[in-house]
């Protein structure tokens, strides 16, 4: 009895190890991502090289890559290996359908207001916490683009506990969420939406370059992240008249 009860110890702990270990690879990998080392179309190490530098079992690669896919970071190709996938990880939020790809023209953003230190607005449409409004929030403005159309105006609203030093760095490539990602490790990990058509004010008519009155999709997100102190809040305004707002999640 002695015997199987510490051979079930044994092999409780074994596995534990292994646990810990796919998990250490795991977060290796994606951190290397994340931060650019490997890119969009590169390669991962494969099972076997993996067992090689990392003295790990053909298992232990195995559950690791296999998580890396399951998150969305890499697709698999037998005989091929393990390649990084481009994450459209909109999660929700509502884009411009097609963007740059269905348009053939670039996508841009001018930048209203720079990240900065504000208090937090009244009237959002998700509420926000106590913790978070005994902080002062960081909050900016921008306005996107499909070649010289405006399509959307966005405001975007976090706490500035959660990523204290975010005012003054420059966006990674001109997207917030990328930032989030390789400079501070934090995934978008859900969100709410709510949608309404509204007429335009004069102050959405004239960066949208619209009449004002005319009608536009006011779209109010709130994000979730890996990060357990941050919430995004968000509100866009979108132009539809020139092109249609579709909603992608793909991890």
């Amino acid at each position: 009895m002695y015997v199987q009860v510490e051979s079930l110890y044994l092999l409780i702990k074994q596995l534990n190890m292994q646990l810990s270990r796919y998990r250490q690879i795991q977060d290796f990998l994606k951190s290397q991502i994340q931060k650019g080392i490997y890119e969009v179309g590169d390669y991962l190490p494969s099972e076997h090289e993996l067992c090689q530098q990392y003295c790990i079992t053909r298992t232990t690669a195995r559950k690791a890559l296999d998580e890396l896919m399951k998150e969305g970071f890499i697709e698999r190709f037998h005989g091929k290996g393990s390649r990084v996938r481009e994450r459209r990880r909109s999660l929700g939020l509502l884009n411009v359908k097609g963007f740059s790809e269905a348009v053939g023209e670039k996508v841009s953003t001018i930048m209203l207001q720079q990240p900065d230190f504000r208090s937090w607005k009244k009237d959002f449409s998700y509420p926000v916490s106590e913790e978070e409004l005994q902080q002062p929030c960081i909050h900016f403005e921008r306005v996107r683009y499909v070649g010289e159309i405006p399509v959307m105006l966005e405001n975007n609203w976090f706490s500035a506990k959660a990523l204290a030093d975010f005012v003054g760095r420059p966006f990674v490539d001109g997207s917030f969420f990328k930032t989030l990602s390789q400079l501070y490790q934090i995934e978008i990990t859900g969100s709410e939406q709510e949608l309404r058509a509204i007429a335009a004010d004069n102050k959405n008519a004239f960066l949208l370059k619209v009449v004002p009155g005319t009608p536009i999709l006011q779209i109010a997100v709130c994000f979730f992240t890996s990060h357990p102190a941050l919430r995004i809040y968000a509100e866009l305004y979108c132009n539809t008249g020139s092109y249609s707002i579709g909603n992608s999640y793909s991890v």
